[in-house]
C-alpha cells in the first residue's frame, strides 16, 4: 500500500491538541488492515524530517443511533493510530494558515 492509502486523515479534536502539545504525541484516521510497522513507514515517509518513538493502534466501534421510531443510522468503525514522536520532532499539520 502507498502511504497515502495507510494515513486516511488526522484527527483534529481538543483531546488531540492537547496530546500534540504536551507528549508530542499525533492522532491519525489509518487504513483499516494497516499494523504498526506499515503506520511508522507512512509517517517518515510522509514527513521526512520525523522520527518515530512509538505507535498505540485502536480499532473505534461502529455506532447505532435512532432517529424517529423506525430509522436507524450507522456510522461504521474506524482504525486510529496514536503516534509519538521523538524529542523534538513536530509535525505541522496546518501549513500556511
Amino acid at each position: 500500500m502507498h502511504w497515502r492509502d495507510i494515513i486516511r486523515r488526522p484527527v483534529v479534536t481538543e483531546k488531540s491538541n492537547l496530546l500534540a502539545d504536551l507528549n508530542n504525541q499525533y492522532t491519525f484516521v489509518v487504513h483499516p488492515r494497516a499494523n504498526k510497522m506499515q503506520v511508522k513507514q507512512a509517517i517518515e515517509l510522509a514527513w521526512p524530517n520525523v522520527r518515530v518513538e512509538k505507535i498505540r493502534i485502536a480499532n473505534m466501534p461502529a455506532k447505532r443511533a435512532r432517529r424517529l421510531r423506525r430509522v436507524t443510522i450507522r456510522k461504521d468503525g474506524w482504525k486510529k493510530a496514536i503516534v509519538t514522536l521523538q524529542p523534538g520532532n513536530r509535525i505541522d499539520l496546518f501549513e500556511g494558515v
